[in-house]
């Protein structure tokens, strides 16, 4: 589909709703705010915004629902978590058992929306300054991986970040760490950069989730926090429930990314 960089959010969420983009996001509305979501029992929605607290590298915490309502009333007044993302995953004791594009039948009054900031926001950014974003260059998801970088457990929430992985050429890193620093509330500065063995990646051609990208000679793997992460928790902690996106498959809010943007 053409011109899915100059669909405004209303126009991207309507193809979700409609089922006619079940693709990740990666490029599309450019210029807004994209998000990550996490839906979870009420009884279950504090030590989560705790835990989003105390790790807001993986899980800046950007909107939160009433109970009950799919609606996220500061990012998008008009929308409706249910049905305008493209797919999502449905966790069931700590196991993936459904993708669904609509999560309708799976709504009642005891859930909890969250939305995450996400590292598509900045990704506009370094494209201004010809820093590549090998994902959209090919066409695919952008490569998130499992590491052995812990997070500081809140509740019954525990576990591992995840990280996502951009091939960045030597000569451009200093500044994608400086262009990326200056969008804390949506993962920031990298977390790490090259050697992903010391982080526990053994395999770079291999990810957790997402699909592997080219890595050219002269480029370095930089990697950041990931929204990811509160789904490799589920994996761990074996909720009754957790209903989040699919990976790379994120809810696009009203904002525009200049407004995270901290100059």
């Amino acid at each position: 589909m053409e011109g899915i960089s100059d669909l405004n959010p209303s126009e991207a969420r309507g193809l979700f709703r409609t089922n006619e983009w079940v693709k990740p996001t990666a490029g599309m509305s450019r210029g807004y705010t994209q998000a990550n979501l996490v839906v979870l029992p009420k009884e279950m929605a504090f030590d989560f915004l705790l835990f989003c607290q105390r790790n807001p590298k993986p899980c800046p915490v950007l909107d939160v629902t009433d109970i009950g309502s799919p609606v996220p009333q500061v990012a998008a007044p008009d929308s409706d978590l249910r049905v305008d993302l493209p797919k999502y995953n449905v966790y069931e004791k700590g196991v993936l058992t459904k993708e669904m594009t609509d999560i309708t039948s799976l709504w009642h009054e005891d859930l909890v929306g969250f939305l995450l900031g996400c590292s598509f926001t900045f990704e506009s950014a370094l494209l201004k300054k010809n820093i590549p974003v090998r994902q959209i260059e090919e066409g695919c998801n952008v490569p998130m991986y499992k590491t052995n970088l812990k997070c500081i457990k809140a509740g019954p929430f525990d576990g591992n970040m995840v990280v996502s992985m951009r091939p960045i050429p030597a000569s451009n890193v200093a500044d994608a760490v400086k262009i990326t620093s200056r969008f804390p509330a949506v993962h920031g500065a990298p977390v790490h950069i090259g050697h992903p063995e010391q982080i526990g990646i053994n395999d770079i051609t291999q990810p957790d989730f997402g699909d592997p990208v080219t890595v050219k000679e002269g480029e370095i793997p930089v990697f950041w926090a990931c929204g990811v992460t509160p789904q490799n928790i589920a994996m761990n902690m074996k909720p009754d429930l957790m209903i989040t996106h699919s990976p790379g498959h994120m809810f696009i809010t009203d904002w525009t990314d200049e407004e995270f943007e901290v100059l």
